[in-house]
């Protein structure tokens, strides 16, 4: 099962808004998103689902990658927001109809917390080793139909400009 950690585009400065969960993609945010989409649309990715957080810079986000095309299906996942735990996101997925070998899922959400989850997935803990610049993705292979944690392999960790 591949999975696709995917961090939010550029979003608007924190000063600017009142409420965190209200701060949108700026232009180039959306830019770099629109980019990366169609990178992925060129190598042939495709998620069978997009879990987004419920923040709009995330929504914002994930929506662009539903726009072309690489998702039928986008759904929010409060997890997802900062400060969530992967577990909750673990037994989800072991539950789900996604952990067969050949699905395709991708997370959009913020730092630190999607590094923090690609380390868990891999080292079974963070490390604070790995950084996902915004519009970044980092690829897992995980096992099919058990625990995740620990047990994940490391296929991707691009930042935006590398991807296109």
């Amino acid at each position: 099962m591949q999975l696709y950690i995917i961090r939010h585009g550029i979003a608007a400065e924190k000063t600017e808004y009142k409420n965190d969960e209200e701060r949108p993609l700026i232009d180039k945010g959306r830019q770099k998103t629109e980019k990366v989409a169609q990178r992925f649309l060129e190598i042939g990715i495709h998620f069978d689902l997009l879990l987004t957080s419920p923040l709009v810079r995330a929504k914002q986000t994930a929506e662009i990658l539903q726009k072309h095309g690489l998702s039928d299906e986008l759904e929010e996942f409060s997890a997802l927001a900062p400060n969530g735990h992967i577990q909750e996101w673990v037994n989800w997925w072991l539950e789900s109809r996604y952990k067969l070998e050949e699905s395709s899922l991708a997370l959009v959400g913020h730092e630190p917390n999607l590094g923090h989850w690609a380390e868990t997935l891999i080292w079974g803990q963070p490390q604070d080793k790995l950084v996902l610049k915004k519009s970044g993705v980092i690829g897992l292979e995980l096992p099919v139909g058990s625990d995740p944690i620990g047990k994940s392999n490391l296929f991707l960790l691009s930042s935006p400009k590398w991807l296109f």
